[in-house]
């Protein structure tokens, strides 16, 4: 009955309210601009009026301020051709930039084969497979000396993108700013202008471009906005967060939405706060467009002490209810998986749905920290996809088309009773619903896996650490299976036990997230889009390569660095085990 009443209370009315107000009042929400900083304040004035405490922060970021391109096909006619320049793009010198034109598909590395582009200007999808960030990072390092990067949608979209190609995760560190920085030029273009130029490269007429970037990039003070619903006794909590900057225009759906959202699950959690055993945290980001995820990393490296004691999970909105997605995506950490799939069955019914690893993107800034974070909202098919060069969030995404009009306000009604049901049980389960078996099956397939090349630096020892692991994490599910039906059936029961299993559980995930989530560990942030990070266990990414390497210093040099990941990655797992033994012993 306490979730019904939650889940009656929501109202997609208010959070369309809430949209109305800001792509119309408050559009073009760059940080560092006089409106993202009117969007905090109206963020933090509506959870106050919610009955949350609120407060806005105002912290230095390094962003982007990008203007139109001009672009130009030079041979073989010469056209002209509508850009804009991506955020934190190279700024050429008056003349602008030449150069043969070659097209490499997504701009992966695996699509530069047998293509040389030192010297070079490359064309690439708009997908995010990988990101703007880690295309043009890739390009630099073959060579090139810019980009062009077509949208992604059907073939007759003529919408122009914006976009970010700043790899740095948040602001920059003096080493991260020396080796992370973009290297070349980058512009967008429509998919009906880069269809023609695909056409061109691949039919071998080595076509010649020409663009001029325009770009203002630097340090500005942004904003971001926290709010807190606090539960009656504890201090755990679970944090909600979403960006609200934005690209030009309205930006109805990245991300109006997702902070609409947000208030409005304030609004009732705060009317529900006497019943909550974990509290709410609410954090409105800035930065996440033109700066790469700085306030999300501000926040998790200013706070750490308390997120490291007290932070039991993550959950992202960005981009919910978009129009035309009919079934539910869902990405999370291992341990997460279950519980999420679980309400989705009991608050969607048999709608379809998809699953992925929660990979480094977005403000998934909490990784590094150890906590297990989730986003879901609507998606499209795979045949939908396909026919739309892979727009995941949609044709308009990061263009001017983005209003209103590109919302589903009944589905928006489906997404918010579904992350209401998703924080009742984080926030008032005597026991956390995690589960850690899928966890070590994850470790163990991607061990597996890279066994063949991986020999050489001990990964047979590191997959027995694996195994040791999962029989340890069944033993501690089936004793949190225990306690919770103890628990279900005698609600008054001592909640000694619950605290241990919760201590042992966020433990855990600060031990295993890192390992499955991040090369870089606890005390970094890797580059957005980074390759590594497209697999489990990221920080062995490079292991196969140890196959094509005979021995000299290149391979010497490459296994120093992976054995002393594969030590890492070891010592979690064995870590991991004792913490379960020692809570295990404590329970009974």
């Amino acid at each position: 009955m306490p979730e019904e009443s939650v889940l009656r209370d929501l109202s997609a009315d208010n959070v369309r309210r809430h949209v109305e107000h800001i792509v119309r009042e408050i559009p073009t929400r760059l940080a560092g601009s006089d409106n993202a900083r009117r969007m905090a304040e109206y963020s933090c004035d509506a959870l106050r009026q919610a009955g949350a405490a609120a407060e806005m922060h105002t912290l230095p970021g390094l962003v982007s301020f990008p203007d139109v391109a001009e672009c130009r096909l030079l041979t073989p006619m010469e056209t002209a051709i509508q850009a804009n320049t991506l955020g934190h793009s190279l700024a050429t010198l008056a003349d602008g930039i030449s150069g043969e034109l070659v097209y490499v598909g997504s701009g992966a590395f695996g699509d530069y084969q047998g293509k040389d582009v030192t010297g070079k200007i490359i064309l690439t999808e708009l997908s995010y497979s990988p990101a703007r960030h880690e295309k043009q990072r890739i390009a630099g390092l073959k060579g090139a000396i810019g980009a062009v990067m077509m949208n992604w949608g059907h073939a007759e979209n003529s919408a122009v993108p914006f976009g970010s190609v700043k790899p740095v995760w948040g602001n920059p560190t003096p080493e991260t700013y020396k080796n992370e920085m973009p290297t070349i030029a980058c512009i967008g273009i429509a998919r009906t202008a880069g269809l023609r130029l695909k056409e061109l490269c691949i039919s071998g007429r080595q076509p010649r471009i020409w663009f001029r970037t325009h770009v203002e990039n630097g340090w500005r003070p942004v904003q971001i906005t926290v709010g807190e619903v606090k539960a009656p006794k504890g201090d755990d909590f679970v944090l909600v967060g979403g960006h609200q900057d934005s690209w030009f225009g309205e930006a109805a759906t990245d991300n109006a939405a997702g902070n609409a959202c947000a208030i409005e699950l304030a609004r009732v959690f705060q009317m529900h706060r006497q019943e909550l055993r974990r509290g709410l945290v609410f954090g409105f980001w800035t930065g996440h467009e033109t700066g790469t995820m700085i306030g999300s990393s501000w926040f998790v490296d200013r706070n750490w002490d308390r997120l490291r004691r007290h932070l039991v999970a993550y959950l992202q909105i960005d981009q919910p209810a978009c129009a035309g997605t009919t079934r539910w995506s869902a990405a999370s950490n291992g341990e997460l998986r279950r519980f999420h799939q679980a309400v989705e069955r009991r608050v969607l019914g048999n709608r379809a749905s998809v699953w992925h690893r929660a990979a480094k993107s977005g403000d998934s800034s909490f990784f590094g920290l150890g906590a297990p974070m989730m986003h879901a909202e609507g998606g499209f098919t795979d045949e939908e996809l396909a026919a739309s060069a892979l727009a995941t969030l949609g044709w308009w995404h990061h263009s001017i088309e983005n209003r209103l009009d590109k919302l589903d306000w009944a589905w928006m009604a489906d997404h918010l009773r579904v992350y209401g049901a998703y924080l009742w049980q984080l926030a008032t389960d005597p026991v956390l619903p995690f589960e850690f078996v899928g966890v070590a099956d994850q470790f163990i397939e991607r061990l597996v896996a890279l066994l063949p090349a991986g020999r050489a630096i001990g990964l047979e020892g590191a997959l027995g650490r694996a195994r040791e692991f999962r029989e340890a994490a069944s033993r501690l599910d089936n004793a949190v299976t225990s306690w919770r039906e103890r628990y279900r059936t005698q609600p008054d029961a001592d909640e000694t036990a619950a605290k241990r299993l919760n201590e042992c559980m966020k433990r855990l995930s600060r031990l295993l997230v890192p390992m499955q989530s991040t090369v870089k560990g606890t005390y970094g942030q890797d580059p957005y889009g980074l390759t590594a990070q497209t697999t489990m266990i990221p920080c062995l990414y490079d292991v196969p390569g140890l196959a094509d390497l005979a021995d000299g210093e290149a391979r010497w040099m490459l296994e120093t660095q992976l054995v002393r990941e594969r030590n890492r990655v070891a010592d979690a797992l064995g870590d991991a085990c004792g913490v379960i033994d020692d809570t295990l012993r404590q329970v009974g």
